[in-house]
């Protein structure tokens, strides 16, 4: 007697809402509503259209658009065929853009007509590519030479695709880090990695007493772009819930509480920028917020922004992982078993709130030293943190000495400093290449910002450290104030020295500088671009 050995799948990830019967839909910007059946034949329809395009196993599908359902159909279709799905960091420059396609071996590529002249700029650049299909929200002309237009090839297709069985160490995706130093790198996963990660997320996720906890009832709302780490996961997790999820397009702060409110949200994902923007929108102060669920990820969540959402009622927490662990390694839950009677929004709460958390279902987390030793669970000594799951990327696409260097001694390195609290919090305290070592001492960038925030003209605030020559580095302050607000560079520098002062914290944490500017330099994703402010900032004053 044989036995079916079930291989884990994405397109298991799909029958259940439909096993389930799912009466939720999945929209677009409020314009276009699909019921699960719908999406799941749309699904088919793609797999039919690209296979007629050539796309068998093993080939690589690119795709350049704004959140959509499109491109959820994709998450779905592409490696349902077997084939490599490659999404596209839309905010790299042209020349970043068609390196990482090109190295992608992306043969098949899905645009949205927003970008056409970004690929008119870079077609002379991707030899590869032989068939173009266009994405667009409303009528567009098909330029000469692509292959059609996207639903108007899905109308056509044949609505039943057989998406067969295979290998579920398959390659189902990659997408490009958009590090600091270097030529973007491919990241790569598989089937089997996107499942059992889709798993960890919704188990853990469910564990949840207090805060954070979802069901197939909440109604997620992505704030995070699929290009990135898959939307860190919850697309696939929202799609096997049920759920009925609600997809913004370019992200347009206006729009997104629009759509939070007519569509009843409860749940979505951002980094600390976005949070920071929808707070600040005047729109927002008109609107209920509470009882929005919010994981923030990307960079740390500053004490400030997490107090100020507790006080419109969003259940803010924060995440941690990285583009190589598919990415979730911990989540900040709150337990009673520490808390007792003190308040979801006490002091206490917070400190948990804004730490890493504790680790995910089947995710092993160490911090340790240079010798790879492990080093003691006190919430203050600092180490690497490392990683072991199921589901962290085997390396690096066509480099294997990056990833034998990530993957050094056994264990995924993260490049983050952190340390772990006897509760088994993990609390990041910097980068590697973020944290300042000045007179002998590191000092955490992180928890500079943090405590320059609590003055209330602060709206945004980077610290990084600068070259000296007595010290080794110095750090200084690049601080956005609040529209109107006034404050000064003695009052910040104040607000350190007080902590120093009753030895909170090192008497070198105290700024060499402060410097006021009007926005802070970001990443492709969001994230504060320290390596792009160094460079900027890189000449300070002798001590």
């Amino acid at each position: 007697m044989s036995t079916y050995q079930y291989p884990l799948l994405i397109k298991q990830i799909l029958k259940m809402p439909i096993a389930q019967a799912s009466r939720h839909e999945i929209v677009y910007r409020g314009e276009v509503r699909l019921s699960y059946p719908q999406f799941a034949e749309r699904v088919s329809r793609l797999g039919s259209a690209l296979r007629a395009l050539g796309v068998v196993h093993g080939s690589r599908v690119a795709v350049m658009d704004w959140d959509s359902n499109r491109y959820l159909e994709n998450y779905f279709a592409v490696p349902m065929l077997g084939a490599v799905l490659m999404t596209v960091n839309i905010r790299l420059s042209p020349e970043q853009i068609a390196y990482t396609v090109d190295h992608s071996r992306a043969e098949t590529l899905l645009i949205h007509s927003d970008f056409l002249p970004v690929l008119e700029q870079i077609r002379s650049k991707l030899p590869l590519v032989k068939s173009i299909i266009l994405l667009s929200d409303g009528p567009a002309d098909v330029p000469a030479g692509f292959a059609g237009e996207y639903e108007a090839m899905l109308a056509a297709a044949d609505p039943v695709c057989d998406f067969p069985d295979f290998d579920e160490n398959s390659q189902a995706t990659t997408f490009y880090t958009t590090g600091t130093t270097g030529l973007p790198k491919g990241v790569m996963f598989s089937h089997r990695q996107l499942v059992l990660h889709t798993l960890s997320v919704m188990s853990t996720m469910m564990m949840a007493g207090l805060n954070g906890r979802i069901s197939r009832e909440d109604v997620y709302m992505p704030l995070t772009p699929m290009f990135h780490v898959h939307a860190w996961g919850f697309p696939y997790v929202a799609t096997m819930l049920g759920m009925k999820q609600v997809y913004t397009g370019r992200f347009i702060p206006q729009t997104v509480l629009k759509l939070l409110v007519s569509e009843k949200v409860t749940i979505s994902h951002c980094v600390p920028t976005i949070m920071h923007m929808i707070l600040a929108s005047p729109e927002a102060a008109h609107i209920d917020l509470s009882g929005w669920k919010v994981l923030i990820g990307g960079s740390a969540l500053p004490r400030a922004m997490c107090q100020a959402a507790l006080k419109r009622g969003i259940d803010i927490f924060t995440g941690y992982g990285m583009s190589e662990s598919c990415p979730i390694m911990t989540l900040a839950q709150l337990r009673g078993d520490m808390l007792g009677d003190q308040a979801l929004d006490s002091e206490a709460a917070i400190d948990i709130r804004t730490s890493a958390g504790i680790p995910a279902a089947l995710v092993e987390v160490r911090v340790v030293d240079e010798a790879m030793n492990e080093v003691p669970h006190d919430g203050h000594t600092p180490g690497e943190v490392v990683a072991r799951s199921p589901f962290l990327t085997p390396g690096y696409d066509g480099n294997p000495e990056a990833s034998a260097a990530l993957w050094k001694g056994g264990w995924m390195h993260t490049g983050d400093i952190g340390a772990i609290d006897p509760n088994g919090y993990l609390r990041i305290m910097d980068r590697s290449k973020d944290v300042i070592k000045t007179g002998g001492e590191w000092i955490s960038s992180i928890g500079l910002e943090d405590l320059l925030l609590t003055h209330k003209a602060v709206a945004e605030v980077a610290v990084i450290g600068v070259e000296d020559a007595r010290w080794g580095e110095r750090p200084i302050a690049v601080v956005v104030a609040r529209p109107g607000a006034l404050v000064s560079e003695d009052e910040l520098k104040a607000i350190v020295k007080a902590r120093a002062d009753i030895g909170e914290i090192s008497k070198f944490a105290i700024p060499d500088r402060i410097v006021f500017t009007e926005a802070l330099e970001k990443t492709s994703v969001g994230k504060l671009d320290k390596k792009a402010m160094r460079l900027r900032y890189a000449t300070a004053p002798a001590a």
